[in-house]
């Protein structure tokens, strides 16, 4: 059941992968409308609700899933583990990874109407930070996801404990998600406080 549940969670994750890459597709090759498409400066209000309203929700699913795997490792139950692993994989697929796409359209409709994201020094770092968040996971997290479910695959029912090498992903798994979420932490006290910094364009410019 639990094999047959991750099976299906795949290729909803490489749907949001395709779209995602489907947009910076179309932001590299068709700049101008696609900056014409997000400079909506009459749906400000909406990207903002939308924008704070996804990033909290995507922030709040990936503390509390690194606690809800924390407190399933302590537990040493391999039913408990394979659980709250199948349960957290199956909302970042389906709750995570939407959030993903709505908090960076809708911050992006924001950055355009506040002006050139690269001359707004929180902006462009916050930009930056988010970027390397979602960077790092698709890098590490992924391909470690997909370690663990080729070693959930071979699971007998009549196994009483885990294997030490599933273990071992598992909490990896743990330490990768805090490498992910530590930026996100900084990109919400930049959008909340918006320190005057100098902008990344002006160093490069």
């Amino acid at each position: 059941m639990i094999l047959l549940s991750l099976m299906k969670t795949k290729p909803i994750m490489l749907s949001f992968l395709a779209l995602m890459a489907g947009m910076i597709a179309f932001a590299v090759f068709f700049k101008s409308q696609f900056i014409a498409l997000l400079n909506q400066p009459a749906l400000g209000g909406h990207a903002l609700f939308v924008h704070i309203a996804a990033a909290t929700l995507f922030f709040a699913n990936a503390v509390v899933g690194m606690a809800w795997e924390n407190r399933s490792l302590a537990s040493g139950r391999k039913d408990v583990i394979l659980h709250t692993y199948n349960t957290v994989a199956w909302l970042d697929a389906r709750l995570s990874s939407p959030l993903i796409i709505l908090s960076l359209v809708s911050g992006l409709m924001l950055a355009f109407i506040m002006g050139d994201l690269w001359q707004i020094g929180w902006l462009s770092l916050g930009f930056v930070l988010f970027m390397l968040s979602g960077l790092f996971w698709v890098v590490s997290d992924i391909p470690t996801q997909y370690k663990v479910k080729r070693l959930m695959a071979g699971l007998r029912p009549e196994d009483q404990a885990l294997p030490d090498e599933l273990l071992r992903l598992l909490k990896l798994r743990w330490w990768i998600s805090l490498a992910g979420v530590a930026p996100l932490a900084i990109v919400f006290a930049l959008m909340v406080y918006k320190p005057d910094i100098p902008a990344l364009g002006a160093l490069f410019g």
